[in-house]
């Protein structure tokens, strides 16, 4: 899980109120510069005393985790962890050059906390930082300027910084912090569908989803006519004659249907568009968010697919109407959409929730 810390040592008339949130949306972390403002906050939440600038107070109060620069205050975290056994203490870089870089890496291999402040745009310092941690039992926390850069530091080289701190500008920046920490999509418990019938229905406008990230060949999107039964249409990564795979592509279906993306919602095919978010999911139901580079939406002949569920629920799906269209079956064996025939079993998955506008709500809606 990743860490969020409010920075809180330079709140205006906002304090309160962002603080509450903080604890509300339950970030992991408050920093201060004053042990007074630690003293009332709840157990629940770490302490962090984190004096920039400013000398290290006698007695660091009820902080539990007590960051220092050792060019400023003199003093090391192993040389006060030994006097202060009862207190966490890390380090804090700022990056502005190759030495203090250095210094970054060594702080993220040894120290249990590293605070990093990076000074250049560029994510290439961070990256190196994380990739000389990479064995370190230590927890990196490094500085963003706004939530948009946080999501960004999260995903540096696929690990991301083990957390972030950041000094809200307004009440809400607390929760979208904490959002962007969390942004990790859950599992999906997949199911066994028998097909039952399938009809060449005529033309219609389908959609293929071209990504930013390349499947695996166990993987692709959930896709359905209806918002509670989808079949998991498998990417372009196998073999095809006449033409060479593209492993970032799903054909995914005709542009009414629905695909999931972040948050439980789902998606039409016909309202994606560049920078969209979908979910892609292997065979085992694992999961990951990938970005759509673009969509193209032709006019092609169609194919109804019908297939039932244990529980004997209806799930639908259309296709465009060609051989080289596919989905997957138990153990990711691929099948050719035109030629499913009654009692072959694709795997697919069965949302409990009824849609208002993608998102899930607890509703009456019959879907035909």
């Amino acid at each position: 899980m990743k860490l969020s810390w409010l920075d809180a040592r330079s709140l205006g008339e906002a304090k309160e109120a962002i603080l509450q949130e903080a604890l509300h949306y339950r970030l992991e972390g408050v920093v201060a510069d004053d042990p007074a403002d630690l003293a009332d906050l709840p157990p629940t939440i770490t302490k962090v005393l984190f004096p920039q600038g400013k000398p290290l107070p006698e007695s660091f109060g009820d902080a539990s985790v007590v960051i220092v620069d050792p060019a400023r205050h003199g003093i090391t975290p192993a040389e006060l962890a030994i006097k202060h056994p009862e207190v966490e203490f890390g380090r804090f870089v700022e990056i502005i050059d190759a030495p203090t870089l250095e210094d970054a890496c060594e702080s993220a291999r040894t120290e249990k906390w590293s605070v990093l402040l990076f000074r250049d745009p560029t994510k290439i310092p961070l990256e190196i930082v994380i990739a000389a941690a990479a064995r370190s039992t230590g927890s990196m926390i490094t500085v963003a300027q706004d939530v948009e850069e946080a999501e960004i530091i999260f995903g540096v080289l696929e690990h991301g910084s083990d957390g972030v701190m950041m000094a809200p500008k307004a009440v809400g920046d607390a929760a979208h912090l904490k959002a962007a920490a969390t942004a990790e999509v859950p599992n999906l418990n997949l199911v066994e569908l028998e097909v039952r019938q399938t009809e060449h229905i005529g033309m219609g406008e389908r959609a293929c989803v071209d990504t930013c990230t390349y499947f695996r060949e166990d993987e692709g999107i959930l896709v359905g006519s209806h918002s509670k039964g989808m079949i998991l249409c498998v990417s372009e990564t196998h073999p095809l004659p006449y033409m060479p795979t593209r492993p970032f592509r799903v054909n995914a279906g005709a542009i009414h249907s629905y695909t999931l993306s972040k948050d439980e919602r789902t998606n039409y095919l016909s309202e994606l568009k560049a920078g969209s978010k979908v979910l892609a999911v292997d065979i085992k139901g694992q999961t990951r968010l990938v970005t759509v580079g673009r969509v193209k939406i032709e006019s092609r002949p169609l194919i109804s697919i019908d297939a039932v569920a244990p529980n004997g629920q209806q799930v639908n799906l259309i296709l465009q109407d060609d051989w080289h269209v596919r989905v997957l079956g138990p153990g990711g064996v691929v099948l050719n959409s035109t030629e499913l025939k009654p009692g072959d079993k694709v795997l697919g998955f069965l949302p409990s929730e009824d849609r208002h506008v993608g998102y899930p709500i607890d509703e009456f809606c019959l879907e035909k």
